[in-house]
């Protein structure tokens, strides 16, 4: 925990956050607090966590992906459509999905390299193609997913949501690789000042490669989590999780410049945007004003990222 906190600052202030909204949701609601409801927000998580943990290994590289949620919006409308209801072809299709989510992002990746323009032009022309392509296959809800599938976003496991904590345990793994293996140190370094790291010899061709590629695998983890949540594709499903996706990493202390931050600080801002809503929900806010809620959150966190960039 010590180091945790030391090398995400803004976790801190996320559990302090957590903590305040527990104590006004306590007070609005007697079953704020129950374990069941606990459970609720956490399975809430999963969609805005394994979006938001790709978005952070591109962020803490120096970069950025603005594709995210037409990925998003193309692998959901593939899942459903490509088994639409025929349970023998998930196993094949949900691995072609995460490959091909995988494979866009190393496309992201090299078109940075060769074409050496910032990520957000390079994502941002990518994502209006995927959104293109995902028009092309569907203009409204297409397919449809066995009821088996829906256990991947409703089941539970030791009585835990089973999509929730498979974000969880992903975000255990990225921590870990990022703290102990040299690669993940390296991502710090590139987006630390990526000009000292190339005059040590780092490779940013394959570090890009490794941020972008994991991007988009959690991408198209998305895409398969909402496709069995809602039962078919919807070619706009992903539209809000391009924006959506940077809140949690700048709550959990991710500077957008790079090379300091974590993925397990976006893990808990993830939570405490679920809490929140949970929160509004429980005292009958309108959907209208929630979104307003969730505007006033990215203003002040990025305001918070900015103090923190003058003051390093």
């Amino acid at each position: 925990m010590p180091w945790l906190l030391r090398n995400n600052a803004g976790l801190a202030g996320v559990l302090v956050l957590i903590a305040l909204v527990c104590l006004v949701g306590a007070a609005a609601s007697d079953r704020f607090l129950s374990f069941n409801n606990f459970l609720n927000v956490f399975e809430q998580t999963t969609d805005l966590a394994l979006v938001s943990i790709g978005q952070t290994l591109t962020i803490l590289a120096g970069g950025i992906d603005l594709s995210v949620g037409s990925l998003i919006s193309l692998t959901s409308c593939l899942t459903s459509g490509l088994i639409n209801n025929n349970p023998d072809r998930v196993v094949i299709v949900v691995i072609a999905v995460l490959v091909l989510g995988t494979a866009v992002g190393c496309v992201n990746a090299s078109l940075v390299v060769a074409l050496r323009v910032h990520p957000l032009i390079v994502t941002l022309g990518m994502g209006a193609v995927l959104q293109g392509v995902t028009l092309l296959y569907a203009l409204g809800p297409v397919g449809r997913v066995p009821r088996g599938f829906n256990f991947l976003a409703y089941g539970r496991v030791y009585g835990l949501p089973l999509g929730a904590t498979l974000a969880v345990l992903l975000c255990i793994l990225i921590a870990l690789l990022l703290r102990y293996l040299p690669l993940g140190r390296q991502v710090y370094a590139l987006g630390d000042d990526a000009n000292s790291a190339r005059l040590v010899g780092l490779r940013r061709t394959r570090i890009l490669m490794l941020v972008y590629g994991t991007s988009g695998f959690c991408c198209a983890a998305t895409g398969l989590y909402l496709a069995a949540r809602f039962g078919v594709g919807q070619p706009y499903t992903g539209v809000n999780y391009t924006l959506a996706s940077i809140t949690p990493v700048v709550l959990g202390g991710t500077l957008l410049s790079g090379g300091k931050g974590g993925v397990v600080g976006t893990l808990f801002g993830a939570f405490l945007i679920a809490l929140l809503n949970n929160l509004l929900n429980f005292m009958d806010v309108s959907k209208h004003y929630q979104l307003v809620a969730q505007a006033v959150i990215i203003i002040l966190a990025v305001s918070v990222y900015v103090e923190r960039r003058r003051t390093m």
